[in-house]
């Protein structure tokens, strides 16, 4: 299975075909976090279907590149989903306080958001997959955006994947979630993460819980990172939209 560069809407994308250009059974978008490049998780690829065998050589992989540049504050080659207030993020970290990060609609997450879905309704049109066939996911930033996004929807994704994801719009995330009673997510985080403590992910897990969603949890010792295991989940997820 061989990457290719493709534009969906307005977002660039690196995608893994079907090979043999067989119609995909199931798809799976990925988003990368913010100061990444757009084609920081594209080796997940790899790892998760191209050296596979059924049922995920009937699975396209997709990895949108985030819209901002960040070259103009010295993140060359790292793109955003959303701007971050860098002061108003170290003042939490000095005070040991990210309340007000767990109210915040950051902004620009919603222009995220839209471009985010111009992306996946191209995505659909060329595979003729509906969402109860798709899969959504990304990692800190990328996976804020992607459970923004699937809780918006008016029908749920096959699953979400938050890898070292945080709460963010939590009155907003609160009222949407009921919507989405039994929708798969896997979600991931370590205990030593620096960048996005672990007790704002917990809390994430509780809200979706409560709100009726089935979330596999997996807390790991260690950073902000994917660990091995978060991924074997994720191809397991994958393994069952695809046998569907």
């Amino acid at each position: 299975m061989a990457a290719v560069r493709k534009t969906y809407g307005p977002l660039d994308c690196v995608a893994f075909p079907p090979s043999g250009g067989v119609a995909p059974r199931a798809c799976v978008i990925l988003c990368h976090g913010y100061g990444a490049p757009g084609t920081d998780l594209v080796p997940l690829g790899f790892d998760l279907v191209a050296h596979r065998g059924p049922p995920r050589d009937q699975v396209q992989l997709v990895f949108p590149a985030a819209p901002l540049s960040l070259d103009e504050i010295g993140l060359y080659g790292g793109r955003a989903w959303w701007p971050i207030n860098m002061q108003e993020l170290l003042d939490c970290y000095a005070h040991g306080d990210f309340d007000l990060l767990r109210e915040q609609v950051p902004p620009g997450l919603d222009a995220a958001r839209e471009a985010f879905l111009e992306t996946l309704a191209a995505v659909q049109e060329e595979t003729q997959l509906p969402l109860s066939r798709i899969v959504l996911g990304g990692f800190s930033q990328g996976a804020m955006l992607t459970t923004d996004t699937a809780l918006h929807l008016p029908e749920s994704p096959a699953g979400l994947c938050i890898l070292s994801g945080t709460l963010i719009c939590e009155s907003r995330w609160r009222s949407l979630a009921p919507r989405h009673r039994g929708l798969p997510v896997l979600q991931s985080h370590g205990r030593a993460d620096q960048i996005l403590p672990v007790q704002a992910a917990r809390e994430l897990r509780d809200l979706l819980t409560s709100s009726g969603l089935e979330v596999d949890y997996v807390e790991f010792p260690g950073p902000h990172t994917i660990p091995p295991e978060a991924l074997e989940r994720v191809g397991a997820m994958i393994d069952r939209v695809a046998s569907l």
